[in-house]
């Protein structure tokens, strides 16, 4: 069996790959929102329906938040059951206040798009359902209230997901209190490259535009603070000593894992996009071109490190 089959296929793994990438989808909805309400509050000026970084958001975040909970809810045991987790609430169950999270987060956000596009929707509409448009000229009157409210369920749907791997607390690594903060970074730094990629390449946003301009600037101290928040987390669990010591050991000490996170995630997705926003010239930094490899770098890199907290954080067991 290949090395690339063990890591995969260990016996320990409670959740695999695809609760990686229910994760990736649900942070980087998150993080897009986050930075697309700040852009509407702060920087767009004029119609925000016709930002091309806000299009890509009102297509992104839906997207993220309905294909990972369909991904989701297909991986249980028995997939045709999961109404019973929205209708039967459990305090104590994580994933039970997740699931009312995501609830309230879709309606809000679904709310706030139709704000934003709604006489895109009513022209679409062509004067049939009458009564949405006068839904949301109500709505319209609470569209400050309901941005709030948004941008702090994304706030938390980010750090959710961190909060989600830290009930797993037979596994020392992610039985860790700086976990959230982590996924909250990285949904951060997936949501501004989707933003930009999406954006510019296909909802054809000016690249020179104060949007990307903004998004171009914040992408950089994110990922900083991101790697510093790993340093933190790894620092905490070695000198933590015992098993925590031993996990953050093999985590990154060697083997496929330790590869997978000193080149894929630091090296590819966190030092390399850096290194490219540096060096590369104003010109060439505003092309679709370079705009298409640094996005798509940071976001496979923002997937692998989702992919290395749950695999690497499940070999080792208290």
């Amino acid at each position: 069996m290949s090395a690339w089959e063990t890591a995969f296929q260990s016996g320990v793994v409670v959740w695999d790959w695809i609760i990686a990438i229910y994760l990736f989808l649900a942070g980087m909805s998150a993080g897009a929102v986050m930075i697309s309400i700040y852009l509407k509050r702060k920087v767009i000026e004029g119609d925000p329906s016709e930002n091309g970084i806000l299009r890509a958001t009102a297509f992104l975040a839906p997207f993220g938040i309905i294909v990972g909970l369909t991904i989701l809810i297909f991986h249980l045991t028995k997939p045709l059951a999961f109404w019973k987790i929205m209708i039967f609430v459990n305090p104590t169950s994580v994933m039970s206040m997740g699931v009312i999270l995501f609830n309230v987060y879709m309606a809000v956000l679904f709310i706030w798009i139709g704000i934003i596009f709604r006489k895109q929707i009513v022209g679409f509409l062509k004067g049939k359902f009458e009564f949405v448009d006068g839904l949301l000229e109500k709505f319209e009157q609470f569209e400050n209230a309901l941005e709030l409210f948004l941008a702090f369920l994304a706030l938390i749907l980010a750090a959710y997901t961190g909060f989600l791997l830290s009930a797993l607390q037979t596994f020392p690594m992610l039985n860790n209190p700086v976990l959230p903060i982590l996924f909250l970074f990285s949904s951060l730094s997936s949501g501004a490259a989707a933003c930009l990629l999406f954006g510019v390449l296909v909802f054809k946003e000016d690249s020179h535009g104060p949007s990307v301009n903004w998004v171009h600037g914040f992408e950089r101290p994110v990922v900083m603070f991101e790697l510093f928040v790993l340093v933190t987390f790894f620092t905490g669990l070695i000198f933590a000593g015992g098993q925590s010591q031993l996990a953050a050991i093999n985590a990154i000490g060697s083997g496929f894992w330790a590869s997978w996170f000193w080149w894929g995630v630091i090296g590819a997705g966190m030092l390399l996009p850096l290194l490219l926003n540096a060096v590369a010239p104003k010109s060439v930094k505003h092309s679709g071109v370079f705009i298409l490899v640094v996005t798509t770098l940071s976001l496979v890199g923002v997937l692998m490190l989702r992919t290395f907290v749950l695999y690497a954080g499940q070999m080792t067991v208290v």
